[in-house]
């Protein structure tokens, strides 16, 4: 006879007392190994599942193929019932006829089934001040605890719900990104899925800065703004909108930054400009200026440098020549 299979969870009957273990736990789809401990004095011996007989001897009686006999000698008496379901959770008997009168021992399987997330939220959009809902339904045996958490916050920060649902009140920009739900029953490794929040706000210019040039130079403006969906950006002077190509000057917009390019910045260029950032929700504004500055100022960083060096070298040469006075004074006198 084949031997009962490694790592199924059993424990020993008594070897004096035909008796099964009380409970015998697997997963599901694993096999269950049923024991009963007999002896010589045994006459017949028979696995019931609740009224129904499995087995009498090695005479099968019931009709699902995953049920089989697998020990049956004067001192054991097993069955093996292959890919448990959870329909196969329940008690079975183990019947015992001696030359004095029948007994019985009991055990339960029961079936333990992994979590697995069953219903989950799709990915949604809302504007910022909503309130959302998500949901997060998971099976299992024993019943799996949920955990939602928020993947875009720091390590430790994340966990904001053990519950199937998570309630967010009036959502802020920064509680956009990924959120993700774990199902875990300690039967397996957890199951986890991921749903995708994203969060409309109104565009906010966070950089914009004047900038100086020098008359026939190359000057840019630069204007960044955040904002979902991405902002679109104009250039106004005055009441004036700016486009590409027009009086020399280029527009660029790439993502959340516009420039505004001048090749061969003249006077007339000088001055305030407007960046106005608009999307479906709203818009902001925000004044940069053009001013002037001479090619001399143009030049005043590396001049300093410069200038630096040589007051370096006239120190070195009063040195030398204070040094030289008194050599000649000493010498003289």
């Amino acid at each position: 006879m084949n031997l009962p299979p490694l790592g199924v969870p059993v424990r020993s009957g008594d070897a004096t007392f035909p008796k099964a273990m009380d409970n015998v736990t697997v997963r599901q789809g694993e096999s269950a190994t049923l024991r009963c401990t007999i002896d010589d004095r045994v006459t017949r011996v028979a696995w019931l599942n609740r009224s129904t007989i499995l087995y009498a001897g090695n005479d099968k009686w019931s009709i699902d193929p995953r049920v089989i006999i697998l020990v049956n000698t004067p001192t054991q008496y097993s069955i093996m019932i292959q890919n448990v379901d959870v329909y196969d959770e329940g008690p079975y008997t183990c019947s015992v006829q001696t030359d004095n009168h029948p007994k019985t021992s009991r055990v339960h399987l029961i079936v333990q089934v992994p979590p697995q997330i069953m219903n989950i939220s799709s990915d949604i959009t809302v504007n910022e001040g909503s309130s959302v809902t998500l949901l997060c339904l998971a099976i299992g045996r024993p019943e799996p605890t949920v955990t939602w958490r928020h993947l875009s916050v720091k390590e430790g920060q994340g966990f904001v719900s053990e519950d199937e649902y998570l309630e967010i009140s009036d959502i802020k920009r920064d509680q956009s990104g990924e959120y993700e739900c774990s199902a875990l029953n300690d039967v397996a490794a957890p199951d986890v899925r991921k749903v995708k929040i994203t969060v409309n706000y109104p565009p906010y210019i966070s950089k914009a800065k004047n900038t100086g040039v020098s008359v026939g130079q190359k000057g840019i403006l630069s204007c960044e703004a955040s904002a979902v969906p991405m902002a679109d950006f104009q250039w106004f002077k005055e009441e004036t909108r700016l486009a590409t190509g027009l009086d020399g000057v280029r527009i660029e917009n790439k993502g959340h930054i516009s420039t505004l390019t001048f090749f061969n910045v003249s006077e007339k260029d000088y001055g305030n400009y407007t960046c106005v950032a608009s999307n479906k929700l709203g818009n902001t504004n925000a004044s940069i200026t053009l001013y002037e500055i001479s090619p001399s100022s143009a030049v005043a960083g590396p001049g300093a440098v410069i200038d630096g060096v040589n007051s370096a070298s006239r120190a070195l040469a009063c040195l030398w020549l204070s040094g030289t006075l008194f050599a000649h004074f000493f010498i003289k006198f």
